[in-house]
């Protein structure tokens, strides 16, 4: 996918200011080359997904630490690498990204008021045909889109509920709902 320069160098200055908007863009334009990197690297497209969610959930907490010198695809992949070699080390340890408490809640107060596209195409939706939908994404997006819009819990609700940093809970959430729209669209 091409990307203009000038909107990227944008929306990673927005990001770096806590727009949730910005964060949605860098997320939908590199998650395929992040993913599939890993895929190449794992074979196994939970451990990709899982990989991805991580990198992302890293790269947005450090994003302030991001050197417009360089490439933000390359940085993004070098995140995603060192995550993946991280894994390994650990190998018998759970998937979790280690986050301070006062990361987790700078994290909680970056709110997303506006609604996204995606939002407004699932709030269209009537319920029962919502659940069928719902129920074609994988298990743990459901589980996140299930506590957060049927529950109504908070990111940090979320977090302490499925044991993983409020980050990976934002990303999994923006991943959710935009799989849920294309399914939407779809159907």
């Amino acid at each position: 996918m091409e990307i203009n320069n000038t909107k990227l160098a944008q929306n990673i200055s927005k990001a770096k200011e806590g727009n949730q908007s910005a964060f949605r863009f860098l997320l939908d334009t590199f998650w395929g080359d992040v993913y599939n990197y890993q895929l190449k690297r794992t074979r196994s497209e939970n451990n990709s997904e899982d990989i991805t969610i991580q990198t992302f959930s890293k790269a947005f907490d450090k994003i302030n630490t991001f050197d417009e010198k360089y490439v933000f695809k390359t940085w993004l992949i070098t995140i995603s690498k060192n995550v993946h070699i991280d894994l390994l080390r650990k190998k018998n340890t759970s998937i979790f990204v280690d986050t301070t408490i006062e990361q987790e809640e700078k994290v909680y107060l970056v709110v997303d008021e506006n609604p996204t596209p995606e939002d407004k195409i699932i709030r269209e939706q009537n319920l029962a045909k919502l659940l069928r939908d719902i129920k074609l994404l994988k298990p743990k997006y459901q589980e996140v889109i299930q506590l957060r819009y049927f529950q109504e819990l908070s990111y940090k609700e979320i977090s302490k509920q499925i044991k993983e940093p409020m980050n990976n809970v934002k990303v999994k959430l923006l991943r959710a709902k935009k799989l849920l729209a294309e399914i939407i669209k779809r159907t």
